[in-house]
């Protein structure tokens, strides 16, 4: 036992000098890395790049810019296109039926974004013309791309937002009265757009249920008085609902209802 406490005490001298050398070596190491240009080793080959000029600098914060505008791009979705009002009407014509997953949500979901291009495609040929493709040739800076840009996105949201949500927005941002549309801020045109389209979205829905919820009672009646209590009406009413809805061709009244009500 006292061989091995005396092994185990010369030991630890030995390990603090190897650390104080290897503590000594390391400024030493990446002092020559930084100094070097390149530094090869067998298999491993470290470049060490000079600083960068400032348009280069400048180019790679504009590339940062971007990527974080790309990680925020389905929130600008929501906000500023028709997405919203096509897929809570969608959404609640599913749960009307009495079908709550059918369709999957994968399909509504891809459904409202196809439908979302189609009716935003005139803004987007708009932004391409007059902001993207001048902005590719050098014809304007970026901060001129994204005004021109942003104009016919407000464009499309002034014309489906009601002046009493904008009423509202600039009373509790206490904005002074705009003369024009021009001086409403985005910060203002941005949450009265959305609820604007939450209200639409829910009364189309509301016309859309009255037929499934007439369908639902019928059949509720119909059971009652037969004396069928323990039978749940949804299990007969749904087949009817399918039924009616497929009968009056649901599918093409309702897209061309929700894409006839943004123009």
């Amino acid at each position: 036992m006292p061989k091995t406490t005396n092994a185990s005490s010369t030991d630890q001298p030995m390990r603090s000098k190897k650390f104080l050398i290897l503590f000594i070596l390391l400024p030493i190491f990446l002092a020559a890395c930084t100094t070097a240009d390149n530094l090869n080793v067998p298999g491993v080959s470290l470049t060490v790049d000079p600083a960068g000029e400032p348009k280069e600098v400048a180019t790679g914060v504009q590339l940062l810019v971007l990527l974080t505008v790309l990680t925020i791009a389905p929130s600008i979705l929501l906000m500023m296109t028709s997405f919203t009002r096509i897929i809570i009407v969608l959404s609640m014509v599913r749960s009307a039926i009495g079908a709550p997953t059918i369709p999957p949500n994968q399909v509504i979901i891809g459904l409202s974004l196809i439908l979302t291009f189609f009716i935003m495609t005139p803004v987007f040929t708009q932004i391409n013309d007059t902001a993207l493709q001048p902005y590719l040739n050098q014809e304007i800076d970026q901060k001129t791309a994204l005004e021109k840009a942003f104009l016919p996105i407000r464009e499309f949201m002034f014309k489906q937002v009601r002046e009493k949500d904008l009423e509202l927005f600039l009373q509790i941002s206490k904005n002074p009265k705009p003369q024009t549309l021009e001086d409403i801020p985005n910060s203002v045109l941005l949450p009265a757009f959305m609820i604007s389209e939450l209200r639409t979205a829910f009364t189309m829905a509301f016309v859309i249920y009255i037929p499934f919820l007439i369908i639902d009672m019928v059949i509720s009646s119909i059971l009652l008085s037969m004396g069928m209590m323990m039978l749940p009406p949804s299990l007969i009413s749904m087949p009817f609902k399918i039924l009616l809805f497929v009968m009056v061709d649901g599918w093409y009244l309702l897209i061309k209802s929700l894409t006839v009500s943004f123009y």
